[in-house]
């Protein structure tokens, strides 16, 4: 009886770090919601690789992407791009919020709404660029529908400031992953 006990103790005091612990990308707001939202590209499928021409070796432009299951009460979208497979932590690509709600997508090379500073120093989007020899990195390019018009935070942001906004304001989550490898 006592074993059993214990055993129902850890699983109730170990259940939560687990679910925090199952995300990989440590994206914690995500796991506010369902992930509802599916998002696509027509230049690379989920889990494939990220064709060059949108990375540090090719153009650097961002790649298309749409959208779909987007909550009607949705007042406004974020779009996160990031790396957790970078050598010094997660490495963020792009942050773009205060995205209209009635968005599908993003044409390729777009800026959406409203640019944050990624952490190349630039505003908008930079593309994968790992380390050579590092092996293959995953890109997570995550999509946010929010209960509020507009974040109050101005162009040049960072990704710490747009997630202290959205948190407690996320109706539902959507992320695509790529991967990209430099030789």
């Amino acid at each position: 009886m006592k074993k059993v006990l214990y055993i129902l103790c850890c699983i109730i005091i170990l259940w939560p770090v687990h679910n925090l612990m199952a995300n990989s990308t440590g994206d914690y707001l995500a796991e506010v919601c369902e992930m509802q939202i599916r998002v696509t590209s027509p230049a690379f499928n989920n889990d494939e690789f990220i064709p060059s021409k949108y990375t540090c070796e090719g153009k650097d432009i961002m790649p298309p992407l749409t959208w779909e299951g987007v909550p009607e009460n949705t007042l406004s979208l974020v779009l996160i791009v990031d790396d957790p497979d970078a050598p010094s932590g997660t490495f963020t690509h792009a942050i773009f919020f205060n995205i209209e709600p009635q968005k599908k997508g993003i044409e390729e090379g777009e800026s959406p709404g409203v640019a944050g500073v990624n952490d190349f120093g630039r505003l908008g989007y930079g593309g994968p660029c790992p380390p050579k020899g590092h092996g293959p990195h995953r890109y997570y390019f995550k999509v946010y529908a929010l209960d509020i018009p507009s974040l109050n935070l101005k162009s040049g942001a960072h990704k710490s400031a747009v997630e202290k906004a959205i948190k407690g304001h996320i109706l539902a989550y959507g992320e695509l992953i790529g991967k990209y490898e430099r030789k």
